[in-house]
Formats: structure tokens, C-alpha cells, sequence
């Protein structure tokens, strides 16, 4: 695995990503659009987890689904991003616990999201009214969620056993 990282490490897009190859503006511009595609990403969940849970109770919840294309085209940017961050540091990723937990929470909410999508957000009967318990409780898991996704996010910036293999 080592050889695979130091591969990774000493690529033409690595180094350009950690700014060893003469641009240092890579990183920090990959970081910003990581953190606008996770607030735009979230947000929609949280909107809809909020609106699920009681708040806003006169927005239609199937309004909200609107809102969906702005989720996707997030989440897009934080595939693209996260990968980019990823190729930067394989190393500092791959061999941490954390990163696999931040995985996993991101896999799981947006699972919540999509279920969210096509079992409520479709059904005009939740428009107005109370939610069924299991649907309340899922919106809260999706924002327990999304905040151990973005904790353990920022956990990686302070966990890792090793930056680099080279």
C-alpha cells in the first residue's frame, strides 16, 4: 500500500494540489470549495430535516424538493474536491480510522437524503400535518448525521498518524 501512496504522492496532481509545483493556490481553493459545496450540500438536508421536525410548518414539505438539484450539484463539487484533497494527502486519509468514519456518516445521510426524496418529499399527504415518528427520527439522524460527518472532518486535519509515505 505504501508504494501505491508514494505513487500517488509524487503525481504531476498531487504535487500541484499541495503546491510543490509552482502554484501554491491549489489547496486552499480546493478547501473553499469543499467547505461551499458542504454548506450548500447540508443545508438542503438540514433544511429539510428542520422543516421535517416541526420548523417552517407552513412551507409544503414537497417544496423543498426544489432544492435538491442545488444538493446534487454540491455534492458533486465535494466528490470532485474531496478527491482532489484526497489525491494531495493519501497518506494523511487513508491510514486514518477518522477519515473512514467521516465516510461512513457521509454515505448514511445521504442515504437519509435520498429516502427523504422519493418516501416524503413526494407524498403531498406530508405536505401539511404531523410526520409519522419514524420520519421525525430519521431527520434527526440525518442531522446527528451530517454534524459527525463535519466534525470528523475537521478531526483530520489534527489525527493523522502520518502525513506522507515519501
Amino acid at each position: 500500500m505504501e508504494a501505491l501512496f508514494i505513487w500517488i504522492e509524487t503525481s504531476p496532481l498531487s504535487l500541484w494540489v499541495r503546491g510543490e509545483s509552482g502554484w501554491h493556490m491549489a489547496f486552499p481553493i480546493i478547501i473553499v470549495f469543499h467547505a461551499l459545496g458542504m454548506g450548500f450540500l447540508v443545508g438542503v438536508a438540514l433544511a429539510i430535516n428542520g422543516r421535517v421536525l416541526g420548523l417552517a410548518p407552513q412551507v409544503p414539505l414537497g417544496k423543498l424538493r426544489q432544492f435538491l438539484p442545488v444538493a446534487m450539484l454540491a455534492l458533486v463539487v465535494n466528490v470532485i474536491s474531496g478527491i482532489l484533497l484526497l489525491i494531495g494527502y493519501p497518506t494523511k486519509a487513508l491510514t486514518n480510522p477518522v477519515f473512514y468514519i467521516k465516510l461512513l456518516c457521509i454515505a448514511l445521510a445521504l442515504w437519509n437524503l435520498r429516502w427523504f426524496s422519493y418516501s416524503v418529499l413526494t407524498n403531498p399527504i406530508y405536505d401539511h400535518g404531523v410526520l409519522p415518528q419514524k420520519t421525525r427520527q430519521l431527520a434527526t439522524a440525518s442531522i446527528v448525521l451530517w454534524a459527525s460527518a463535519i466534525i470528523a472532518g475537521r478531526l483530520l486535519a489534527y489525527t493523522y498518524n502520518q502525513m506522507m509515505s515519501i
